[in-house]
């Protein structure tokens, strides 16, 4: 099967842990690569944003990765990409009209609302079936953010419009399934398919030559990982760790260390650290290579994961695979794969005290901080990994080129 996966803001080449790099980057990456493995070629079309990029690149994994010339060949802020979507798709059709026969594709994947949009122009006209993977939907960063959403006006309509054209969308959680119904989707055409992990690369017995992280100086290790934004609630784990006096909390994520002195919300972060006396038990790493987060897991006792909303959340994947309890707060996908008391604690969001007593519970008894390591292990082993989800997100494929040859049933991988 030829796929063509378009994800216009969100390269799998790129450095995760930036404003604009994280979980999508990765499911683009880690999907393709499983695709690969079962015999399909897969193409990722993402959008051209420095002049020294090839147009055309052939990852080591087998997939290709082809630079789309829309809009300045420089980079653009996410939230500031929408008009350039039309040169985008009309690149899209242009090259899959050609009259070669590898040159169009049996399945288009589109990752994220505006990539979705573009797919739709690139697909028009052509027979190609569109599925989509929204990652995050409009209706819930506005309900958390407010006036502080930066999204285009017009968000919310284009992604109701897109529900309803797409041949099948692919949710990431029940949550956004539910929010997508509420939407107006139609409900004969969503699946789910959440996110998966590597699970060769996180196991609990991780290890780097290269220090991940300060060394501990506390006798036990919060961790949290993720960009540094606001929505992650980095300054709820710092706001509990008064209540923590044997803890230190690491905050992975970011730009490079170099650079962490003029990242706004990095600053913010150590700000609130010294306000709430724990400066000396918080350290911000800034960006942590990937081939060192596996074992900067294993160093945690706890891994927290704290945002005021999630639609998916990779994190807790990874942390449960390497053996680590999660205690995550009880938004969106998190409340699909941390099972509350199994495979670690989930609390109410935007709640310090909550997240101190659970964590308060799991140090002190390291019995459970092992057996819920143990179930969280078993839970990734058994439903999220990336061969489960290749062989979930094919089979919808399969479903929507050949609908009569498919039972009319969701795929949910919960």
């Amino acid at each position: 099967m030829q796929i063509a996966m378009v994800s216009e803001h969100a390269s799998p080449l790129a450095a995760l842990g930036n404003v604009d790099a994280g979980g999508q980057n990765l499911h683009v990456a880690e999907l393709s690569v499983a695709l690969c493995q079962k015999g399909h070629a897969v193409t990722v079309y993402t959008r051209r944003d420095d002049p020294s990029l090839p147009a055309r690149i052939r990852t080591p994994a087998g997939y290709d990765v082809v630079h789309v010339p829309a809009g300045p060949w420089e980079p653009i802020p996410r939230d500031e990409l929408l008009d350039h979507m039309p040169e985008f798709g009309d690149w899209l059709h242009r090259r899959w009209s050609r009259s070669a026969p590898d040159s169009a594709p049996d399945i288009v994947h589109g990752h994220f609302w505006m990539s979705g949009l573009a797919c739709l122009r690139g697909a028009a006209g052509l027979g190609i079936p569109v599925t989509e993977t929204f990652h995050a939907l409009g209706v819930v960063k506005r309900r958390h953010q407010g006036s502080a959403d930066t999204s285009p006006a017009n968000r919310l309509d284009l992604e109701r419009t897109l529900s309803q054209r797409v041949d099948r969308i692919l949710a990431t959680c029940s949550d956004e399934l539910f929010e997508l119904a509420r939407m107006g989707a139609p409900h004969d055409r969503m699946s789910v398919v959440p996110c998966g992990v590597d699970l060769q690369r996180f196991t609990a017995d991780a290890v780097s030559a290269d220090a991940p992280a300060p060394q501990r100086r506390m006798p036990h290790r919060i961790i949290a990982v993720g960009r540094l934004v606001p929505r992650k609630g980095f300054d709820i784990a710092i706001a509990a760790l008064r209540h923590l006096p044997t803890a230190e909390l690491v905050i992975a994520g970011g730009p490079r260390p170099e650079e962490l002195d003029q990242d706004e919300e990095g600053s913010r972060l150590l700000r609130i650290a010294r306000r709430q006396g724990v400066a000396d038990r918080v350290h911000v790493t800034g960006q942590i290579p990937r081939e060192h987060m596996p074992a900067l897991l294993c160093s945690a006792d706890v891994v927290a994961c704290t945002p005021w909303y999630e639609p998916f959340g990779i994190v807790p994947l990874e942390a449960m695979a390497s053996g680590v309890p999660v205690i995550a707060a009880a938004v969106g996908g998190l409340t699909d794969t941390v099972v509350d008391g199994v495979t670690g604690t989930l609390v109410p969001p935007q709640d310090p005290n909550a997240l101190a007593e659970a964590a308060r519970e799991l140090l002190a008894d390291e019995a459970l901080r092992h057996s819920c390591g143990a179930a969280g292990r078993r839970r990734v082993a058994s439903r999220y990994s990336w061969n489960r989800i290749a062989a979930d997100t094919q089979r919808i494929y399969h479903r929507v080129l050949a609908p009569s040859e498919e039972p009319n049933e969701k795929v949910a991988a919960l």
